[in-house]
């Protein structure tokens, strides 16, 4: 409510109250009965609990993150990952293994082949041997 209904609901109070002091005591007398009897027709209050969940990132923005975090949560959050980081080395190291590899295979080569010096200056045997090593 703004002020101005605030305001307008004040006087009319007031102004009942005002007139409440005039009635005649036969009308006051039905006015009390009529509140014992809404009074008595009034629901009851329930001490039971409805639960009502609520939407994670659908449509409230925040309210997901914005709750506190178990442990199971967290562990949650954080395994994914944990496994991300983890592929993601695992895949560093594999390939940094397989180019290890390959040069090996590569210096194995032409340290057992019988050579003549002038193939190592070829420009052809070095473009062979850049493409062999990526």
């Amino acid at each position: 409510m703004n002020t101005r209904e605030l305001n307008f609901a004040y006087k009319v109070r007031h102004a009942l109250n005002e007139s409440a002091e005039n009635l005649p005591t036969a009308t006051v007398d039905r006015l009390a009965a009529a509140r014992k009897a809404a009074l008595s027709r009034r629901k009851k209050e329930s001490p039971l609990r409805a639960l009502i969940p609520q939407r994670a990132l659908a449509g409230e923005a925040g309210s997901f993150l914005e709750a506190p975090l178990t442990w199971l949560s967290k562990m949650g959050l954080a395994l994914p990952l944990v496994v991300v980081a983890l592929g993601i080395a695992g895949i560093y190291q594999f390939e940094q293994q397989r180019r290890i590899n390959d040069l090996a295979e590569i210096d194995t080569a032409v340290l057992s082949d019988d050579l003549p010096l002038s193939a190592y200056v070829d420009h052809g045997f070095n473009a062979f041997l850049a493409n062999r090593g990526e």
